[in-house]
Order: structure tokens, then sequence, then C-alpha cells
């Protein structure tokens, strides 16, 4: 039983991290889409 407790308490750790890990990524690549379609404008002008 405890074992069953540890594994779990593991897995919901190792998700709910990777979550954040996913959405740092994702905030780094709209960022990365900012920062392009600003130098694109500018190049334009």
């Amino acid at each position: 039983m405890k074992r069953l407790v540890a594994a779990l308490l593991l897995i919901v750790i190792v998700l709910l991290s990777g979550c954040e890990c996913i959405g740092g990524f994702g905030r780094d690549v709209q960022n990365a889409g900012h920062w392009l379609e600003d130098t694109s404008e500018r190049v334009r002008k």
C-alpha cells in the first residue's frame, strides 16, 4: 500500500512539473514569434 501511494505521488509530481515545463516552452516559442513579427515589420518599413 505504501508503495502504491508513493508511486502515485511520484507520478503526480512528474506530471505537474512536466506541465510547467511545457508551459514555459510555449511562452518561449510565443516570445520568439513576437520577435520575428516585430523584426519583419521593421524590415518592411
